[in-house]
């Protein structure tokens, strides 16, 4: 499983996000001056699976790439957080295509894999530009 980058403008988000925990989390990776938790996207259609928070925060910090994770739905359970909702790989790849996004923390991805961590410093993101492949892909994958 690696990780790559990608700007944040490749990456569709399918949930609201809540405004506090993104200045929560803004401020931490601020403190640390690095990226550490890659966000997860579908290989595909590039929709977030997990990381809304962090795409939110990235696109303030107008980062030109982010540490992505890209992976298949095939190897990734998804459930609700709220009872009584049912959520499919299929539903959240409709709300992607149709702009819309779910309210905050309706979709749970559960990854069988680990998933690996990185340790980015953050002038690094702010100054590297997206691989040519990693360009092409994503818009491969929007097309």
């Amino acid at each position: 499983m690696k990780v790559c980058l990608l700007s944040p403008t490749c990456l569709i988000p399918t949930e609201e996000v809540d405004p506090d925990r993104v200045a929560e989390l803004q401020a931490q990776i601020l403190r640390a001056g690095c990226w550490t938790v890659p966000i997860t996207a579908e290989k595909d259609a590039l929709c977030v699976m997990d990381g809304h928070h962090r795409l939110t925060v990235a696109h303030r910090l107008q980062l030109p790439i982010v540490p992505v994770i890209l992976l298949d739905y095939n190897a990734v359970r998804v459930e609700s957080w709220r009872p009584g909702q049912t959520i499919t790989p299929a539903c959240i790849l409709a709300m992607a295509r149709s702009g819309r996004k779910f309210p905050c923390k309706t979709t749970r991805h559960i990854f069988d894999q680990g998933l690996p961590n990185c340790n980015l410093p953050l002038e690094s993101l702010r100054h590297l530009a997206p691989t040519e492949r990693a360009v092409a892909y994503a818009e491969r994958a929007r097309s």
